[in-house]
């Protein structure tokens, strides 16, 4: 998918799958047909450049382990960046906002436990989103004109022609039918936010709906197949700018819900409560926020490598300890959050009542092509 501002180009993919090296290949919860090397680790090397900024989140079969370095979002290679596990971020005055990963109820509710090396169970889990992440996100209150999520809402399909979905994908009448298809956090942040535009995947087929919010405003949803041949992967959208330059800059009321809600954040294996009070951001916060980046928000150009690039040959490597990714430092430093919060595996976050229930480590969903 490709959205362009004026003469400009942005990019956004469905699943990046930003392998570095077979160490990252191991860390991939998917099945083995697709557990091999494509061409990310060329971008990573520098071998490659992207000809184009784009911007994309993590799908459901991802290298985990390099995306859990970029928790707040960062470059994976020149001129490729990840929005994090949640995010917001704008280019040439349009506000992308995005969320990472797919619904799954058994886990959604939980801190982010799993870390590096993976069980197998952990390996799928990772990928999950949490209530926390979408609890940030709902305390936005500013305008979106793009918001991106890999699964899509829940009946967000009903609100386009559905038969056209039925006739290419018939397993999924009996889904849509009992409401069990989509993510229902995803329909609460997009009846919250209601962005101009949401675009999705996951289901590998082309899909365009209108959500009408009120009279006034509506979101235009669209997701599109499998970039594969003779396949629909490929829409051109004009998207109106401010006519500034197409430059990656961090989102001050992001920045401030972040700075508002990072001190609950939680790493504990098991449910973790979260009291929904109001945490959005006020002008001041925002304008603090700014000032700690000394009122230049441009994203920094502080790629670097973390883990060492692939080279056609390579053995299998077995999966890497976490890393501290330097551009994470360089955010969390700059912005004054938690520097350290893996550090706190094992613990409830703090600040948050979290309450601990067993819940089993055995994985329910389907991770066939579908």
């Amino acid at each position: 998918m490709r959205l362009r501002r004026g003469s400009v180009p942005l990019q956004r993919a469905g699943m990046w799958q930003a392998v570095r090296n077979q160490a990252d290949l191991s860390t991939m919860a998917c099945p083995d047909k697709y557990r091999s090397m494509q061409g990310f680790y060329k971008y990573y090397s520098g071998e490659k450049v992207a000809p184009v900024l784009t911007i994309f989140i993590g799908g459901n079969h991802e290298a985990s382990n390099h995306l859990w370095e970029l928790y707040h979002g960062g470059w994976v290679a020149p001129n490729i960046y990840f929005l994090g596990y949640a995010g917001v971020v704008t280019v040439g005055g349009v506000r992308i906002g995005g969320l990472t990963g797919i619904f799954n109820s058994r886990h959604y509710k939980m801190g982010h436990y799993e870390t590096p090396p993976y069980s197998d169970s952990d390996m799928r889990s990772a990928y999950h989103i949490r209530e926390f992440e979408v609890f940030q996100l709902l305390q936005l209150r500013e305008p979106l004109d793009i918001f991106l999520s890999h699964d899509w809402p829940q009946y967000v399909c009903q609100c386009g022609n559905v038969e056209t979905l039925f006739r290419k994908k018939k397993h999924l009448v009996s889904e849509v039918q009992d409401g069990s298809l989509g993510s229902p956090p995803g329909m609460e942040l997009l009846k919250h936010l209601q962005p101009s535009y949401w675009f999705s995947a996951h289901l590998h087929v082309k899909y365009s709906a209108l959500v009408q919010h009120s009279p006034e405003r509506a979101t235009r949803f669209l997701a599109l197949d499998k970039c594969l041949p003779e396949r629909d992967f490929l829409q051109l959208l004009e998207i109106p700018g401010d006519g500034t330059p197409a430059e990656l800059h961090y989102d001050p009321e992001w920045l401030a819900v972040l700075r508002n809600t990072m001190p609950i954040f939680s790493v504990r294996r098991g449910m973790v409560q979260i009291c929904r009070m109001a945490l959005a951001a006020s002008a001041q916060q925002k304008e603090a926020a700014r000032e700690c980046a000394g009122g230049d928000l441009s994203v920094p150009l502080n790629f670097c490598i973390t883990a060492p690039p692939y080279w056609p040959g390579d053995p299998l490597m077995a999966q890497p300890s976490f890393v501290e990714n330097p551009q994470t430092k360089c955010f969390v430093r700059t912005f004054g959050l938690p520097v350290n919060f893996r550090a706190q595996q094992g613990t409830s976050g703090g600040g948050v009542p979290a309450v601990c229930v067993d819940v089993a480590d055995d994985e329910e969903i389907d991770l066939g092509d579908d």
